[in-house]
């Protein structure tokens, strides 16, 4: 048999065999499935990106967690959802936690990081009056150049 332990925000639980370990997975998909860990290494920011505002249609509020090297593009998605308007952001709440460095057998202190986004309701309010998102103001276009040859002067 094997012994499965995962922590929850709440409690602990301790999986013996694979009977419980179904009912383990449930309990954890359950109040975390608005809840995105993300990773510096393995997806690209798009794709937690995407995610993000996937889940914030689904759900009322968001939940962005990282640590360590991953928490500049935790910040990165936070900053470009709440630009779009889509977002707010409730809270940040920081803190350090210890895990085992296994090539050096001691515990390292790690950075982390979770931003709690709330939906947008004047955004979906809006959608809903006009069937459309709101745009930003499309840029000025740029000044046209001059001919190369515009310099030389006929005679």
């Amino acid at each position: 048999m094997e012994e499965i332990t995962v922590e929850n925000t709440n409690t602990t639980i301790t999986a013996m065999d694979d009977v419980k370990n179904e009912k383990l997975e449930a309990k954890i998909e359950g109040p975390k499935k608005n809840r995105i860990q993300v990773s510096n290494t393995k997806k690209p920011l798009f794709f937690y990106l995407n995610l993000a505002k996937r889940l914030i249609k689904q759900h009322n509020f968001i939940v962005l967690s990282a640590l360590g090297m991953a928490i500049p593009t935790v910040v990165t998605i936070a900053e470009i959802l709440k630009t779009n308007g889509l977002v707010f952001e409730k809270q940040v709440l920081t803190s350090t936690i210890g895990t085992k460095d296994e090539a050096k057998g001691r515990i390292v202190q790690k950075p982390k990081i979770e931003i709690v986004l709330e939906k947008n309701e004047k955004v979906e309010n809006l959608k809903a009056a006009t069937g459309t998102t709101p745009k930003k103001a499309a840029p000025a276009p740029a000044p046209a150049l001059a001919p190369a040859d515009a310099n030389t002067k006929e005679e």
